[in-house]
């Protein structure tokens, strides 16, 4: 092929028929193309290097393409399709109605050496058909997750229309968006609040820089001219401290807008030629706008702030801003000369960035803050020698893995994110060697768990008495087909049991180290899956890890994975830090604290990424995780109280005030632990100190709460109700250490308290 090119681009330059410049053009192109895929050839090499972190392991071209096009995401319907009230459509019999889609190619497991490598389809692609009745034109409520469908009604003024249909035999009518309120929540939502919201931030101003979820006092958009803003977020001319005091309140004036509507309006009466640059500015601010908001058709409570989507369409903006000076510029010089006119403008206008450096400039500067690495650090510390620490979230995760990667800190510890472990690239990963951490205790064989094979395993009362979870493993990993259960033309994996258990070897046990002073050894260690209809495949690794470690290898989980993925261990956490191990102990419903274990590491090992400086700037994301911090620390002291170990009590108290300072972190719900702990070990002004904090600011909260419209106040009912709690937390500890100052702060408990339904629960 080389040849025949080369040859072609000889005898078409030889007999002059084509330009050297025109050829030297088309070979750029054509090394620029081959230079700029070739690029994606790095992600295979990569991830064939199996390097310790390696997401999707896109090793060949069916894993890459999968990898690429982000299908782990989804899809969602953009022109027609379902609402949230639309039901599959069935069969006569009940089944589901779908259409097979494409193959999913995927390489073959081998089971020995010896075979060669393949592909195989290990499923296809699924397109579940939906009821016609309750399908759309331009569907923008489609999420069938309960907190959506509220807010999808709440955004829409939802009342629905009635729509009946028949599902196999059965006539069903459901509460259907019309088209109205489809648009409704479109403008409302999609393009107001997750779009211009967005654009006022960049030229208008910014309330703080919590995340919103409509509320009036999270995330809005400002003016910083209080005539205007009283009647978009309510009175801003006496805030409570920590929304005053938060350093995402930016006002900008609406200068930037406005100078940006003077450039847009200016180049679109510059003739023939300023009408041309202004569709194409036009069209570039949109579709990097708009559009993608039309595309995206994103669903409410976004998991995070989504701004960084629509720069783009905010760099477009600012074309027109640098033409506005142009239009000041050119307006002075008619009444003056060009040079005149130009340097007023100029000199006018820079005061406009000057403005906007110095309000973002404390929100935007991340000089001493060091939270990222030395929070990932304290999760390492706080794991004991080899252990398996589970994760969930990228916050639990990614820290984590640049300490072990980068810095070399506690490569012991094997990192474990339950979100992956659904996955089989992820659970071969964790079948093998990483830095000093052994591959991890999984019996289960690549054939048994690749994808498609045991994603789901069904819990059953076939028995109903508890089962060894070795026993159960078995039944899961056999290929009897006796031990299936029969799903049409499919056998799905069972456990006949909701009760497991798991023999306890207690001289092990004691010679892990794992044991907490204090609390008796269970007699065997219980798992209870009542309840549960299944379980995914990362639940059933745990278990097997769980079986499989016999208490030679600690199992832990973060502090911060949810309930939901605790399987109903929660009875044997050991708290020791930011982690909990899992230890067959008897502690009580909540887990125990090892007091020795964690307060060695809250005290002396941690690290606190310089929050203790007022100066280092702490968004929403580090104050929640500082809170956590908090939270760590009143239940350590608490239990050290409960062991009279004042003098440690005493210590970590002002080891937490001193490393996470008011000054840096405001007191609020989080320190009334700490506060209580003050009371208890006859430090009354510390106490008072921290608990008259907490109630000023609530008071002022709710004295703010009070000057809002209805309409206002309606989307702020869960932080009244909230605030009035904290506030009643208070009296009730004064009421036991100083009466008097209860009594000094019922009257406006008792007021507001008496002023609004507290009940009143949602967003507006």
């Amino acid at each position: 092929a080389l040849l025949l090119l080369g040859g072609g681009a000889w005898y078409l330059l030889t007999t002059k028929k084509l330009d050297v410049a025109i050829l030297n053009t088309v070979l750029l192109c054509l090394m620029s193309i081959l230079i700029g895929y070739s690029s994606y050839a790095l992600i295979i090499i990569r991830s064939s290097a199996n390097t310790p972190m390696d997401q999707n392991s896109p090793e060949d071209i069916f894993t890459l393409g999968r990898y690429l096009s982000r299908e782990q995401y989804g899809d969602r319907p953009l022109f027609y399709g379902e609402t949230f009230v639309s039901d599959v459509a069935r069969d006569a019999q009940g089944g589901a109605i779908s259409t097979k889609g494409a193959a999913i190619w995927s390489r073959k497991v081998k089971k020995t050496d010896t075979e060669k490598d393949s592909y195989e389809i290990s499923g296809y692609k699924e397109d579940y058909e939906f009821q016609a009745e309750t399908k759309m034109l331009l569907p923008r409520m489609y999420s069938k997750q309960p907190s959506h469908i509220e807010a999808y009604k709440v955004w829409s003024d939802f009342e629905g229309t009635d729509v009946t249909f028949n599902r196999s035999g059965e006539t069903v009518t459901v509460k259907m968006p019309t088209m109205y309120e489809n648009f409704k929540f479109f403008v409302s939502y999609q393009m107001n609040f997750m779009y211009f919201r967005y654009l006022m931030w960049n030229f208008s101003g910014r309330q703080n820089d919590i995340q919103g979820n409509g509320e009036v006092n999270n995330g809005n958009w400002i003016t910083g001219i209080n005539a205007i803003d009283k009647h978009l977020v309510g009175d801003q001319s006496d805030l409570p401290a920590d929304m005053e005091n938060n350093k995402g309140h930016n006002k900008y004036y609406m200068l930037p807008l406005i100078l940006g509507i003077i450039g847009l309006l200016f180049q679109a009466y510059s003739g023939q030629k300023g009408i041309q640059g202004f569709w194409v500015t036009f069209f570039l601010f949109f579709m990097t706008g708009l559009a993608i908001v039309f595309y995206l058709n994103q669903y409410p409570y976004q998991p995070r702030e989504r701004d960084y989507a629509y720069a783009g369409s905010f760099y477009a903006y600012c074309i027109w801003i640098g033409l506005g000076v142009a239009a000041i510029a050119k307006f002075i010089g008619k009444y003056t000369n060009e040079t005149i006119g130009a340097t007023i403008a100029t000199i006018a206008c820079l005061l406009i960035p000057s403005k906007m450096a110095s309000e973002n400039w404390d929100d935007h500067d991340r000089s001493g803050r060091y939270t990222c690495r030395d929070f990932g650090y304290n999760y390492l510390v706080s794991c004991p020698p080899n252990a398996v620490l589970f994760t969930n979230g990228d916050n639990d995760t990614f820290p984590l893995w640049y300490n072990q990667e980068v810095e070399g800190v506690r490569t012991d510890v094997r990192v474990c994110n339950l979100s992956y472990l659904q996955t089989d690239w992820y659970i071969d990963q964790m079948r093998r060697q990483s830095y000093k951490s052994a591959p991890l205790p999984i019996s289960f064989q690549p054939w048994q768990y690749a994808q498609g094979t045991r994603d789901v395993v069904y819990i059953t009362t076939m028995l109903n008495e508890p089962m060894d979870i070795r026993q159960a493993m078995n039944i899961v990993k056999s290929d009897d087909p006796n031990l299936k259960i029969k799903q049409g033309d499919s056998q799905i994996e069972f456990i006949p049991t909701e009760s497991l258990f798991l023999p306890i070897d207690s001289v092990q046990l004691r010679k892990s180290g794992s044991l907490v002073k204090g609390f008796p050894i269970a007699k065997k260690f219980e798992v209870s899956l009542k309840g549960k209809q299944y379980i995914g495949k990362q639940e059933l690794v745990i278990l097997d890890m769980i079986a499989n470690s016999e208490w030679k290898r600690p199992i832990c989980y973060a502090v911060t994975v949810g309930n939901e993925n605790y399987m109903n261990l929660n009875k044997y956490f050991s708290l020791e830090g930011l982690s909990y191990r899992i230890t067959p102990q008897v502690f009580g419903e909540n887990g125990g604290v090892n007091t020795e274990v964690m307060y060695d590491n809250m005290v002396n090992k941690f690290k606190w990424g310089g929050i203790e400086n007022p100066k280092v700037y702490l968004d929403e994301n580090n104050l929640r995780m500082c809170k956590t911090f908090r939270f760590m620390f009143g239940r350590l002291i608490t239990t050290l109280l409960q062991e009279g170990k004042n003098d440690k009590a005493l210590i970590a108290l002002d080891r937490c005030m001193k490393v996470i300072p008011p000054t840096s972190v405001p007191n609020d719900y989080s320190s009334l632990t700490l506060a209580e702990a003050y009371y208890r070990l006859g430090q009354k002004e510390k106490a008072e100190k921290i608990t008259e904090d907490i109630a000023i600011n609530a008071e002022k909260s709710l004295q703010w709460f009070a000057s809002l419209t209805i309409s206002q106040r309606n989307s702020v009912m869960n932080d009244v109700s909230h605030n009035l709690a904290v506030l009643q937390s208070i009296i009730q500890m004064y009421s036991s250490y100083n009466p008097k100052l209860a009594e000094k702060h019922m009257p406006l408990f008792q007021m507001y308290g008496a002023g609004w339904n507290t009940s009143q629960q949602g967003r507006q």
